[in-house]
């Protein structure tokens, strides 16, 4: 069943015009190169992923944070209802169909919560993200006109799960794709690509024990987002 953390939406149904940016985070999938752990809820500087993740969305003024993925408990939950306090429009934690269906099937039931025209879409298991990296995403896609800005990895890859868009383009994209890739559904939309090669890059996830290692081993301890 759905959950709704914190305050409810206050435009439950109906266009939202005062929230200008929601965040859709994706926190399914079966880790599988982490032995099936329960990625998003892995610790990177002390913190659950998913929590930085949400954390930052918050800061950059996400009105309301949706989440897709399972229920969790413990410290992951702990830290969701913190951030949601400060959330006008709460936070909702949905499960896409099926579970754990993939990104495509994820971004859908994501967007079923949104009411915001713009979207940041984000993966759970991003530690180094921060609110100001995606208020850059954000920033960059409007004042260049167009539908959404990714950042692209230190050999110019897009990095479809670090990304602001429009929310109305992303929903006609997918009314008419088939396929079950993300990057084949967002590629159509030519966003900004925006190159951010740091030492804690925000679109460095942690698929592997080796990048989750790395990631620890360069993370100041319960940092701000």
């Amino acid at each position: 069943m759905d959950t709704v953390t914190g305050p409810p939406a206050p435009c439950a149904g109906q266009p939202c015009p005062q929230f200008s940016l929601a965040a859709i985070i994706l926190a399914g999938g079966a880790a599988a190169r982490l032995h099936g752990a329960d990625k998003p809820a892995l610790e990177v500087g002390g913190v659950p992923m998913l929590v930085s993740v949400a954390r930052a969305a918050a800061a950059a003024g996400a009105g309301r944070v949706i989440v897709v993925g399972p229920e969790r408990g413990g410290r992951v939950a702990s830290g969701l209802a913190e951030v949601a306090a400060g959330i006008r429009g709460g936070m909702v934690t949905v499960r896409e169909t099926p579970p754990g269906g993939g990104p495509v099937p994820a971004l859908r039931c994501g967007l079923a919560e949104n009411r915001a025209p713009w979207v940041a879409l984000l993966a759970a298991d991003l530690p180094f993200l921060t609110g100001s990296w995606i208020a850059g995403l954000w920033s960059s896609a409007a004042s260049a006109g167009r539908d959404g800005a990714v950042f692209t990895d230190a050999g110019g890859r897009p990095q479809w799960l670090a990304g602001c868009w429009r929310a109305a383009a992303l929903t006609a994209a997918l009314a008419g794709y088939r396929g079950q890739s993300l990057g084949g559904v967002l590629d159509t939309l030519r966003p900004v690509l925006l190159p951010a090669d740091e030492a804690r890059p925000p679109w460095l996830d942690c698929d592997d024990p080796q990048s989750l290692a790395a990631a620890r081993a360069t993370a100041e301890p319960d940092g701000e987002r």
